[in-house]
């Protein structure tokens, strides 16, 4: 009986093992290069934080003024530029969006990667 459970132990034990061995080891990478972006990459990349910075600017303002740590007056003349700035650079990502999908249309309205059947 006792070399039944000392043989179930360890058959227990050698299942978690065998189990979580792969968990515990460190993966192998392919390649830990970073991709360098290209000039459209980069301006689009440009564009999206510039768009989080202004949101995040004109929340806080909101904050603040919503708390009472600007006055009207000072969020009046906040506010318009953030806004200003937003909807700049959505207009920009926009503008890039319609270009890279007019890119990848060809001169019958078809994607490009389409084929005719």
């Amino acid at each position: 009986m006792t070399l039944a459970l000392v043989f179930a132990a360890l058959l227990a034990a050698a299942c978690v093992v065998a189990v979580a061995l792969p968990f515990l080891r460190e993966p192998e990478p392919v390649s830990d290069a970073l991709d360098e972006l290209d000039a459209g990459e980069r301006r689009r990349l440009e564009l999206f934080e510039a768009r989080d910075r202004a949101l995040a600017g004109l929340k806080e303002l909101e904050f603040d003024h919503r708390t009472g740590t600007v006055s009207d007056d000072d969020y009046r003349a906040l506010v318009g530029p953030l806004r200003r700035e937003a909807a700049g650079a959505l207009q920009e990502l926009e503008r890039e969006g319609t270009e890279q999908a007019a890119d990848e249309v060809d001169g019958e309205g078809r994607p490009t990667g389409e084929r005719i059947s």
